[in-house]
Protein backbone atom coordinates (compact mmCIF):
# COMPACT_ATOMS: atom_id res chain seq x y z
CA UNK A 1 0.00 0.00 0.00
CA UNK A 2 1.51 3.39 -0.95
CA UNK A 3 2.56 5.80 1.79
CA UNK A 4 0.13 8.50 0.70
CA UNK A 5 -2.17 8.36 3.71
CA UNK A 6 -4.34 11.42 4.39
CA UNK A 7 -1.86 12.70 6.98
CA UNK A 8 0.81 13.19 4.28
CA UNK A 9 0.78 16.92 3.59
CA UNK A 10 3.07 19.39 1.77
CA UNK A 11 2.88 23.16 2.16
CA UNK A 12 4.64 25.23 -0.53
CA UNK A 13 5.58 28.87 0.06
CA UNK A 14 8.05 31.48 -1.06
CA UNK A 15 11.42 31.58 0.68
CA UNK A 16 11.42 34.44 3.23
CA UNK A 17 14.70 35.89 1.91
CA UNK A 18 15.60 34.60 -1.54
CA UNK A 19 13.53 36.40 -4.24
CA UNK A 20 11.96 33.40 -5.94
CA UNK A 21 13.00 30.24 -4.07
CA UNK A 22 10.34 27.91 -2.66
CA UNK A 23 10.16 26.19 0.74
CA UNK A 24 8.31 22.88 1.08
CA UNK A 25 7.17 21.98 4.60
CA UNK A 26 6.22 18.32 5.07
CA UNK A 27 3.95 16.94 7.79
CA UNK A 28 2.66 13.45 8.41
CA UNK A 29 3.98 10.01 9.33
CA UNK A 30 4.62 8.52 5.88
CA UNK A 31 6.52 10.99 3.73
CA UNK A 32 8.80 8.82 1.59
CA UNK A 33 6.86 9.42 -1.62
CA UNK A 34 6.57 13.14 -0.93
CA UNK A 35 10.33 13.48 -0.35
CA UNK A 36 11.15 11.44 -3.45
CA UNK A 37 8.79 13.49 -5.64
CA UNK A 38 10.15 16.79 -4.35
CA UNK A 39 13.74 15.60 -4.86
CA UNK A 40 12.97 14.53 -8.45
CA UNK A 41 11.97 18.13 -9.22
CA UNK A 42 15.06 19.71 -7.67
CA UNK A 43 14.05 20.27 -4.04
CA UNK A 44 16.89 19.73 -1.56
CA UNK A 45 16.50 18.72 2.09
CA UNK A 46 17.07 21.45 4.68
CA UNK A 47 15.80 19.45 7.66
CA UNK A 48 13.73 16.34 8.33
CA UNK A 49 10.52 18.13 7.39
CA UNK A 50 11.71 20.94 5.09
CA UNK A 51 13.02 20.99 1.52
CA UNK A 52 14.12 23.92 -0.65
CA UNK A 53 13.89 24.64 -4.37
CA UNK A 54 16.54 27.19 -5.44
CA UNK A 55 17.32 27.73 -9.12
CA UNK A 56 19.68 30.04 -11.00
CA UNK A 57 17.01 30.82 -13.62
CA UNK A 58 14.49 32.09 -11.00
CA UNK A 59 11.83 29.73 -12.36
CA UNK A 60 11.04 28.17 -8.97
CA UNK A 61 7.31 29.07 -9.00
CA UNK A 62 6.86 27.36 -12.37
CA UNK A 63 8.54 24.15 -11.22
CA UNK A 64 6.84 24.30 -7.82
CA UNK A 65 3.48 24.19 -9.61
CA UNK A 66 4.58 21.14 -11.62
CA UNK A 67 5.73 19.49 -8.38
CA UNK A 68 2.41 20.25 -6.68
CA UNK A 69 0.51 18.53 -9.49
CA UNK A 70 2.79 15.48 -9.30
CA UNK A 71 2.28 15.24 -5.54
CA UNK A 72 -1.49 15.48 -5.90
CA UNK A 73 -1.43 12.75 -8.55
CA UNK A 74 0.00 10.42 -5.89
CA UNK A 75 -2.74 11.34 -3.41
CA UNK A 76 -0.66 13.70 -1.27
CA UNK A 77 -2.39 16.81 0.05
CA UNK A 78 -0.73 20.02 -1.15
CA UNK A 79 -1.51 23.62 -0.33
CA UNK A 80 0.22 26.67 -1.76
CA UNK A 81 0.64 30.03 -0.03
CA UNK A 82 -1.14 33.03 -1.52
CA UNK A 83 2.11 34.77 -2.46
CA UNK A 84 3.49 31.73 -4.26
CA UNK A 85 0.20 31.13 -6.06
CA UNK A 86 0.30 34.72 -7.25
CA UNK A 87 3.75 34.11 -8.72
CA UNK A 88 2.59 30.89 -10.35
CA UNK A 89 -0.40 32.61 -11.95
CA UNK A 90 1.69 35.48 -13.35
CA UNK A 91 3.29 34.55 -16.67
CA UNK A 92 6.36 36.57 -17.58
CA UNK A 93 8.28 37.13 -20.76
CA UNK A 94 12.02 37.83 -20.79
CA UNK A 95 12.39 41.22 -22.43
CA UNK A 96 16.16 41.11 -22.99
CA UNK A 97 16.79 37.42 -23.55
CA UNK A 98 19.59 37.19 -26.16
CA UNK A 99 18.08 34.14 -27.89
CA UNK A 100 15.34 36.17 -29.53
CA UNK A 101 14.24 33.29 -31.76
CA UNK A 102 13.04 31.22 -28.80
CA UNK A 103 9.52 31.22 -27.42
CA UNK A 104 8.81 30.91 -23.69
CA UNK A 105 9.00 27.11 -23.71
CA UNK A 106 12.27 27.22 -25.63
CA UNK A 107 13.75 29.66 -23.13
CA UNK A 108 12.78 27.32 -20.30
CA UNK A 109 14.51 24.42 -22.03
CA UNK A 110 17.74 26.42 -22.33
CA UNK A 111 17.45 27.45 -18.67
CA UNK A 112 16.81 23.86 -17.63
CA UNK A 113 20.00 22.72 -19.38
CA UNK A 114 21.95 25.54 -17.70
CA UNK A 115 20.49 24.53 -14.34
CA UNK A 116 21.68 20.95 -14.87
CA UNK A 117 25.21 22.19 -15.64
CA UNK A 118 25.14 24.30 -12.48
CA UNK A 119 23.90 21.39 -10.37
CA UNK A 120 26.53 19.06 -11.85
CA UNK A 121 29.28 21.53 -10.91
CA UNK A 122 27.93 22.03 -7.40
CA UNK A 123 27.64 18.28 -6.81
CA UNK A 124 31.15 17.57 -8.08
CA UNK A 125 29.94 15.50 -11.01
CA UNK A 126 31.45 18.10 -13.37
CA UNK A 127 34.92 19.37 -12.45
CA UNK A 128 36.00 22.70 -13.96
CA UNK A 129 39.70 22.84 -14.88
CA UNK A 130 40.13 26.31 -16.42
CA UNK A 131 38.10 29.39 -17.25
CA UNK A 132 38.48 32.62 -19.23
CA UNK A 133 36.56 35.67 -20.39
CA UNK A 134 36.16 35.78 -24.14
CA UNK A 135 35.36 39.50 -24.25
CA UNK A 136 31.64 38.95 -23.88
CA UNK A 137 31.05 36.26 -21.27
CA UNK A 138 32.69 33.53 -19.21
CA UNK A 139 33.90 30.33 -20.84
CA UNK A 140 35.27 27.21 -19.12
CA UNK A 141 36.51 23.67 -19.67
CA UNK A 142 35.63 20.73 -17.45
CA UNK A 143 35.24 16.97 -17.23
CA UNK A 144 32.31 14.82 -16.12
CA UNK A 145 33.00 11.87 -13.83
CA UNK A 146 33.63 8.76 -15.93
CA UNK A 147 32.44 10.64 -19.02
CA UNK A 148 33.38 13.22 -21.61
CA UNK A 149 35.08 16.60 -21.25
CA UNK A 150 33.25 19.76 -22.34
CA UNK A 151 33.68 23.41 -23.16
CA UNK A 152 31.10 25.70 -21.53
CA UNK A 153 29.95 29.10 -22.75
CA UNK A 154 27.95 31.71 -20.82
CA UNK A 155 26.81 32.29 -17.26
CA UNK A 156 23.81 31.45 -15.08
CA UNK A 157 20.69 30.58 -17.11
CA UNK A 158 22.55 31.10 -20.42
CA UNK A 159 25.39 28.61 -19.87
CA UNK A 160 25.55 25.92 -22.55
CA UNK A 161 27.87 23.13 -23.62
CA UNK A 162 29.69 24.50 -26.67
CA UNK A 163 31.92 21.49 -27.41
CA UNK A 164 32.61 17.90 -26.34
CA UNK A 165 35.89 16.00 -26.22
CA UNK A 166 36.89 12.41 -25.59
CA UNK A 167 39.66 13.23 -23.11
CA UNK A 168 40.51 16.07 -20.68
CA UNK A 169 43.84 16.60 -22.43
CA UNK A 170 42.17 17.32 -25.76
CA UNK A 171 39.62 19.65 -24.18
CA UNK A 172 42.22 21.61 -22.18
CA UNK A 173 44.65 21.93 -25.11
CA UNK A 174 41.92 23.28 -27.38
CA UNK A 175 40.70 25.64 -24.67
CA UNK A 176 44.18 27.09 -24.17
CA UNK A 177 44.56 27.46 -27.95
CA UNK A 178 41.28 29.36 -28.19
CA UNK A 179 41.71 31.73 -25.24
CA UNK A 180 45.47 32.02 -24.72
CA UNK A 181 46.57 34.53 -22.09
CA UNK A 182 43.02 34.98 -20.80
CA UNK A 183 42.98 31.45 -19.35
CA UNK A 184 42.88 31.17 -15.56
CA UNK A 185 43.08 28.03 -13.38
CA UNK A 186 40.11 26.49 -11.61
CA UNK A 187 36.43 27.41 -11.77
CA UNK A 188 35.39 31.05 -12.38
CA UNK A 189 34.28 33.23 -9.46
CA UNK A 190 30.60 32.67 -8.68
CA UNK A 191 28.16 35.13 -10.22
CA UNK A 192 25.81 37.23 -8.09
CA UNK A 193 23.00 34.83 -8.95
CA UNK A 194 25.06 31.79 -7.92
CA UNK A 195 26.07 33.47 -4.66
CA UNK A 196 22.48 34.28 -3.80
CA UNK A 197 21.41 30.70 -4.55
CA UNK A 198 24.16 29.36 -2.31
CA UNK A 199 23.19 31.77 0.46
CA UNK A 200 19.56 30.70 0.25
CA UNK A 201 20.54 27.05 0.62
CA UNK A 202 23.13 27.62 3.35
CA UNK A 203 21.27 30.26 5.33
CA UNK A 204 18.12 28.28 6.02
CA UNK A 205 18.74 26.64 9.38
CA UNK A 206 16.51 23.89 10.69
CA UNK A 207 14.76 26.21 13.12
CA UNK A 208 14.28 28.91 10.48
CA UNK A 209 12.99 26.44 7.93
CA UNK A 210 10.41 25.08 10.33
CA UNK A 211 8.68 28.44 10.73
CA UNK A 212 9.60 30.45 7.64
CA UNK A 213 7.22 28.97 5.09
CA UNK A 214 3.98 30.55 6.32
CA UNK A 215 2.59 27.14 7.25
CA UNK A 216 -1.02 27.26 8.44
CA UNK A 217 -1.44 27.56 12.19
CA UNK A 218 2.14 28.63 12.81
CA UNK A 219 3.00 31.98 14.40
CA UNK A 220 3.89 34.88 12.16
CA UNK A 221 7.57 35.71 12.01
CA UNK A 222 9.44 38.83 11.04
CA UNK A 223 10.63 38.44 7.46
CA UNK A 224 13.68 39.85 5.73
CA UNK A 225 14.84 39.98 2.16
CA UNK A 226 18.29 39.97 0.61
CA UNK A 227 19.03 43.30 -1.09
CA UNK A 228 22.07 45.05 -2.58
CA UNK A 229 24.06 46.52 0.29
CA UNK A 230 23.52 50.08 -0.93
CA UNK A 231 19.74 49.63 -0.46
CA UNK A 232 20.01 48.26 3.08
CA UNK A 233 18.89 50.05 6.23
CA UNK A 234 21.60 51.89 8.23
CA UNK A 235 21.85 49.14 10.85
CA UNK A 236 23.62 49.16 14.22
CA UNK A 237 26.61 51.51 13.92
CA UNK A 238 27.16 51.54 17.68
CA UNK A 239 27.51 47.77 17.58
CA UNK A 240 29.86 48.03 14.60
CA UNK A 241 32.19 50.35 16.54
CA UNK A 242 32.22 48.03 19.57
CA UNK A 243 32.89 44.94 17.45
CA UNK A 244 35.64 46.67 15.47
CA UNK A 245 37.47 47.65 18.65
CA UNK A 246 37.00 44.16 20.07
CA UNK A 247 38.44 42.47 16.97
CA UNK A 248 41.33 44.88 16.39
CA UNK A 249 43.46 45.14 19.50
CA UNK A 250 45.81 47.63 17.83
CA UNK A 251 43.00 50.20 17.92
CA UNK A 252 42.20 51.85 21.24
CA UNK A 253 38.97 53.48 22.41
CA UNK A 254 38.81 57.02 23.79
CA UNK A 255 35.73 58.97 24.90
CA UNK A 256 35.42 62.75 24.98
CA UNK A 257 34.64 64.54 28.22
CA UNK A 258 30.98 64.92 27.22
CA UNK A 259 30.59 61.27 26.13
CA UNK A 260 29.03 62.50 22.90
CA UNK A 261 31.86 61.13 20.81
CA UNK A 262 34.04 58.03 20.80
CA UNK A 263 37.44 57.89 19.11
CA UNK A 264 39.03 54.72 17.78
CA UNK A 265 42.75 55.41 17.41
CA UNK A 266 45.41 53.14 15.92
CA UNK A 267 48.38 52.51 18.19
CA UNK A 268 50.61 54.38 15.71
CA UNK A 269 48.35 57.44 16.17
CA UNK A 270 48.31 58.03 12.38
CA UNK A 271 44.81 56.66 11.78
CA UNK A 272 41.75 57.78 13.72
CA UNK A 273 38.02 57.15 13.49
CA UNK A 274 35.61 59.47 15.28
CA UNK A 275 32.05 58.32 15.98
CA UNK A 276 29.33 60.81 17.00
CA UNK A 277 26.72 58.91 19.02
CA UNK A 278 23.80 61.29 18.55
CA UNK A 279 24.63 62.83 15.18
CA UNK A 280 21.95 64.84 13.42
CA UNK A 281 20.71 63.26 10.17
CA UNK A 282 22.38 65.97 8.06
CA UNK A 283 25.71 65.76 9.89
CA UNK A 284 28.48 63.15 9.61
CA UNK A 285 28.34 60.33 12.14
CA UNK A 286 31.74 58.93 11.19
CA UNK A 287 34.90 60.95 10.59
CA UNK A 288 38.06 59.16 9.44
CA UNK A 289 41.40 60.97 9.52
CA UNK A 290 44.91 59.95 8.40
CA UNK A 291 48.17 61.66 9.40
CA UNK A 292 51.80 61.33 8.34
CA UNK A 293 52.80 61.30 12.02
CA UNK A 294 50.99 61.99 15.31
CA UNK A 295 52.06 65.66 15.19
CA UNK A 296 51.77 66.37 11.46
CA UNK A 297 48.86 67.81 9.51
CA UNK A 298 46.08 65.63 8.26
CA UNK A 299 46.83 63.91 4.93
CA UNK A 300 43.32 62.77 3.99
CA UNK A 301 39.95 62.21 5.58
CA UNK A 302 36.52 60.66 5.04
CA UNK A 303 33.04 61.24 6.45
CA UNK A 304 29.89 59.13 6.49
CA UNK A 305 26.31 60.17 7.12
CA UNK A 306 24.10 58.47 9.70
CA UNK A 307 22.25 56.60 6.94
CA UNK A 308 25.23 54.82 5.37
CA UNK A 309 24.51 51.05 5.55
CA UNK A 310 26.53 49.49 8.33
CA UNK A 311 28.03 46.81 6.05
CA UNK A 312 29.67 49.52 3.93
CA UNK A 313 31.15 51.14 7.02
CA UNK A 314 32.34 47.72 8.20
CA UNK A 315 34.29 47.28 4.95
CA UNK A 316 35.77 50.78 5.28
CA UNK A 317 36.97 50.18 8.83
CA UNK A 318 38.32 46.73 8.01
CA UNK A 319 40.17 48.21 5.05
CA UNK A 320 41.86 50.74 7.36
CA UNK A 321 42.97 47.86 9.59
CA UNK A 322 43.95 45.43 6.82
CA UNK A 323 47.44 46.70 6.02
CA UNK A 324 50.33 48.67 7.43
CA UNK A 325 48.85 51.76 9.10
CA UNK A 326 51.55 54.08 7.79
CA UNK A 327 50.95 52.87 4.24
CA UNK A 328 47.20 53.45 4.48
CA UNK A 329 47.68 56.82 6.21
CA UNK A 330 50.08 58.02 3.50
CA UNK A 331 47.23 57.75 1.02
CA UNK A 332 47.62 57.97 -2.76
CA UNK A 333 48.46 60.73 -5.18
CA UNK A 334 45.72 61.72 -7.60
CA UNK A 335 46.46 60.27 -11.03
CA UNK A 336 44.68 58.61 -13.90
CA UNK A 337 46.13 55.26 -12.84
CA UNK A 338 45.00 55.72 -9.22
CA UNK A 339 41.48 56.67 -10.31
CA UNK A 340 41.33 53.64 -12.59
CA UNK A 341 42.51 51.32 -9.83
CA UNK A 342 40.08 52.75 -7.27
CA UNK A 343 37.12 52.34 -9.63
CA UNK A 344 38.05 48.99 -11.16
CA UNK A 345 35.19 47.20 -9.33
CA UNK A 346 32.75 49.67 -10.91
CA UNK A 347 34.05 48.93 -14.40
CA UNK A 348 34.01 45.18 -13.73
CA UNK A 349 30.34 45.46 -12.67
CA UNK A 350 29.40 47.30 -15.88
CA UNK A 351 28.79 50.73 -14.35
CA UNK A 352 28.50 53.54 -16.90
CA UNK A 353 31.18 56.26 -16.72
CA UNK A 354 30.43 59.81 -17.84
CA UNK A 355 32.40 63.06 -17.76
CA UNK A 356 30.63 66.34 -17.02
CA UNK A 357 33.04 69.25 -16.74
CA UNK A 358 35.06 68.75 -13.58
CA UNK A 359 33.09 65.65 -12.51
CA UNK A 360 33.58 62.03 -13.47
CA UNK A 361 30.56 59.95 -12.53
CA UNK A 362 29.88 56.22 -12.42
CA UNK A 363 26.25 55.09 -12.41
CA UNK A 364 24.97 51.60 -11.68
CA UNK A 365 23.35 49.85 -14.67
CA UNK A 366 19.61 49.54 -15.16
CA UNK A 367 18.94 52.79 -13.34
CA UNK A 368 19.66 51.46 -9.84
CA UNK A 369 19.87 54.46 -7.49
CA UNK A 370 23.55 54.32 -6.56
CA UNK A 371 26.61 56.07 -7.93
CA UNK A 372 30.13 57.34 -7.42
CA UNK A 373 31.41 60.82 -8.24
CA UNK A 374 34.95 62.19 -8.55
CA UNK A 375 35.44 65.97 -8.41
CA UNK A 376 38.66 66.87 -10.27
CA UNK A 377 38.57 70.46 -9.02
CA UNK A 378 38.34 69.42 -5.38
CA UNK A 379 41.00 66.76 -5.90
CA UNK A 380 43.55 69.25 -7.17
CA UNK A 381 42.68 72.22 -4.97
CA UNK A 382 44.55 72.47 -1.67
CA UNK A 383 42.09 74.89 -0.09
CA UNK A 384 38.83 73.34 -1.27
CA UNK A 385 36.63 71.93 1.45
CA UNK A 386 34.69 69.88 -1.10
CA UNK A 387 35.07 66.10 -1.18
CA UNK A 388 37.05 64.60 -4.05
CA UNK A 389 35.07 61.34 -3.93
CA UNK A 390 31.40 60.78 -3.14
CA UNK A 391 29.73 57.38 -2.86
CA UNK A 392 25.98 57.82 -2.68
CA UNK A 393 22.57 56.22 -2.99
CA UNK A 394 19.34 58.03 -3.83
CA UNK A 395 18.15 60.40 -6.51
CA UNK A 396 21.55 62.05 -7.05
CA UNK A 397 24.80 62.95 -5.30
CA UNK A 398 23.37 66.33 -4.26
CA UNK A 399 20.35 64.93 -2.38
CA UNK A 400 21.37 61.39 -1.38
CA UNK A 401 19.70 58.91 0.94
CA UNK A 402 23.20 58.28 2.24
CA UNK A 403 26.62 59.60 1.30
CA UNK A 404 30.21 58.64 1.99
CA UNK A 405 32.81 61.33 1.20
CA UNK A 406 36.58 61.04 0.74
CA UNK A 407 39.08 63.86 0.40
CA UNK A 408 41.88 64.10 -2.14
CA UNK A 409 44.79 61.66 -1.59
CA UNK A 410 42.58 59.05 0.08
CA UNK A 411 44.17 55.61 -0.04
CA UNK A 412 43.36 53.87 -3.32
CA UNK A 413 43.08 50.48 -1.60
CA UNK A 414 40.38 51.81 0.75
CA UNK A 415 38.44 53.40 -2.11
CA UNK A 416 38.62 50.15 -4.07
CA UNK A 417 37.41 48.06 -1.13
CA UNK A 418 34.41 50.35 -0.65
CA UNK A 419 33.69 50.34 -4.40
CA UNK A 420 33.72 46.54 -4.46
CA UNK A 421 31.31 46.34 -1.51
CA UNK A 422 28.92 48.87 -3.10
CA UNK A 423 28.81 46.89 -6.36
CA UNK A 424 28.83 43.33 -5.00
CA UNK A 425 27.71 43.42 -1.36
CA UNK A 426 24.41 42.01 -0.13
CA UNK A 427 22.59 42.65 3.13
CA UNK A 428 19.38 41.70 4.93
CA UNK A 429 16.50 44.17 5.09
CA UNK A 430 12.97 43.85 6.51
CA UNK A 431 10.77 42.61 3.70
CA UNK A 432 8.40 45.09 2.08
CA UNK A 433 5.36 44.33 -0.07
CA UNK A 434 6.57 41.85 -2.64
CA UNK A 435 6.83 42.97 -6.25
CA UNK A 436 5.07 40.72 -8.69
CA UNK A 437 7.31 38.66 -10.92
CA UNK A 438 11.05 38.25 -10.78
CA UNK A 439 13.27 40.35 -8.56
CA UNK A 440 15.26 42.60 -10.90
CA UNK A 441 17.82 43.41 -8.19
CA UNK A 442 18.85 39.78 -7.99
CA UNK A 443 20.03 39.52 -11.57
CA UNK A 444 22.12 41.73 -13.79
CA UNK A 445 21.51 39.96 -17.08
CA UNK A 446 17.73 39.38 -17.11
CA UNK A 447 14.93 41.89 -16.97
CA UNK A 448 11.38 40.59 -16.73
CA UNK A 449 8.14 42.26 -17.73
CA UNK A 450 4.53 41.05 -17.92
CA UNK A 451 3.63 39.08 -21.01
CA UNK A 452 1.47 41.05 -23.47
CA UNK A 453 -2.24 40.40 -23.43
CA UNK A 454 -3.84 38.54 -26.26
CA UNK A 455 -4.14 40.76 -29.29
CA UNK A 456 -1.56 43.27 -28.16
CA UNK A 457 1.76 43.82 -29.93
CA UNK A 458 5.00 42.64 -28.35
CA UNK A 459 7.53 45.39 -27.76
CA UNK A 460 10.91 44.93 -29.37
Amino acid sequence: MPDTAPDAHVHLALHPQHPSAVVATLTGNTLHTARATLASEGFRPASDDTMLLVRIDHEEPYYANITANLLRDTGITVDISYQLQEEIDTEWTWADHPMTWLDRDGIRLVSADAQKIHDDIQSGRLTIHLYAHDGHTTVAVGTYQHAESVHLHGENHLRVVSGSYDTPGEAIADFERLYGDAVRPGPPPPTDTEQQAAQALAGMSTSQAAIAADAPGKPAVSKTELVPVYAADPGDHEGLLDKFLEEHGEWEKYRTWSDDTTHAVHESLVLRAEFVHEADPDDPQWKIAAYESPVDERLWHATASTTVPVEIMRVLLDSLASADAAQIAAGSQVSEAAIGEATRPLADAGWEQTVDGRWIRWQAPEGHPVGVQFDAFAAHSRNSGLPAWTFWSGDDAGTPQWALHFSSHSATSVLQDVAFEVTQGLAQKPATARRRGLNALSRTDIRAQPAPRAGSSRSQ
